[in-house]
């Protein structure tokens, strides 16, 4: 037998695949059922906030424009999100179920980590809308078009769902054959391939790339449409005109603050010093969750375009109730 065949013999000996994790979760906290219940909560309002966005945006017709195309992928993600993360996220600590199959730890931690990055980027959109609409208010029709929009959020899926799929893809590479326990609440990127035993160089490069193309850069490109903003705005004689400007900006803002500074809190103080596993849990499940939960509230159902067609459709659906009983009435009359 050559070199390189044994070389194969002993990697096939060596390369454990194991055929499930443990989800330690929170550690020595009292009551932290409550705190399941409380997310099991944040998910029914979730899905109730964005479904009833969704419903809105697609039964009014005058919502057809490619600013509620942004917010309706932003629905979307928010309600798949929490989709992939909550209910399985119950199931594991509310049942004590932790032990998660191999393949099933993979595929969880690659759909709630590709819809966190596109919110990430869905923001991007939204303040590239922003930017346009107050820098370029007479060319924004022509600049910022439904087929322009599209492309934008394709784009967005398919290239962060090629770049999340390939990290996952490479922790399929590694031999875990110490620990198998995570821990985190779900299947997380880096507490999952810092237990492996060989090289795991490539997938801390992915997760730098990752960060760096999730995290940083859309903070970067946020920050610098909203210095031109500024700008555009100091240009403006009247402050009424800069005031009605800058409102339209208010909810963006929210949301963006709301999505990143948990996130860049986190890691700062990672890096900083020691964060207790517990508080980063709280924060990281709550920064999952929170964001889907207000999005609705804050960036649709706050603006009048919104609530002008919510109460649009009400007087609608009690037009055709008030008409189908009167024909019901003359009908039975009739008889």
């Amino acid at each position: 037998m050559g070199p390189e065949k044994k070389a194969a013999a002993v990697f096939n000996v060596t390369f454990v695949r194991p055929a499930k994790f443990y989800l330690s979760g929170f550690s020595n906290i009292p009551h932290v059922k409550y705190y399941y219940v409380f997310l099991c909560f944040v998910y029914i309002v979730t899905v109730v906030g964005n479904g009833l966005l969704l419903s809105v945006i697609y039964l009014v017709k005058t919502l057809h424009t490619p600013k509620y195309m942004i917010v309706f992928n932003l629905a979307v993600i928010d309600l798949c999100g929490s989709t992939a993360l909550i209910p399985k996220l119950l199931d594991t600590f509310l049942f004590d179920r932790r032990y998660i199959v191999y393949e099933v730890c993979l595929s969880y931690m690659f759909f709630v980590l590709f819809f966190a990055s596109m919110q990430s980027w869905t923001l991007v959109t939204m303040a590239y809308d922003r930017f346009i609409a107050i820098c370029f208010p007479l060319r924004y029709h022509s600049i910022v078009t439904k087929p322009a929009i599209a492309a934008m959020l394709l784009f967005s899926w398919v290239f962060l769902s090629s770049l999340v799929g390939f990290s996952v893809g490479l922790i399929t590479r590694l031999s875990f054959c110490g620990s198998v326990v995570i821990k985190s609440f779900y299947c997380d990127h880096s507490p999952v391939y810092l237990l492996a035993c060989n090289d795991t160089s490539l997938n801390n490069i992915m997760a730098w790339i990752a960060f760096i193309t999730l995290l940083c850069i859309p903070l970067i490109l946020i920050a610098l449409t909203y210095v031109c903003i500024s700008i555009a705005l100091s240009r403006i004689a009247s402050a009424e005109e800069r005031l009605r400007a800058m409102k339209t900006c208010t909810s963006h803002l929210i949301l963006v603050a709301i999505f990143f500074l948990p996130l860049v809190g986190t890691n700062i103080a990672a890096v900083v010093s020691y964060i207790h596993p517990n508080a980063r849990i709280i924060n990281s499940s709550l920064t999952h969750t929170i964001p889907a939960l207000l999005n609705p509230i804050i960036y649709s159902l706050k603006t009048e375009e919104v609530l002008n067609s919510i109460k649009k459709l009400c007087k609608r659906k009690k037009l055709t109730n008030t008409t189908l009983s009167k024909k019901v009435n003359s009908l039975s009359q009739l008889h």
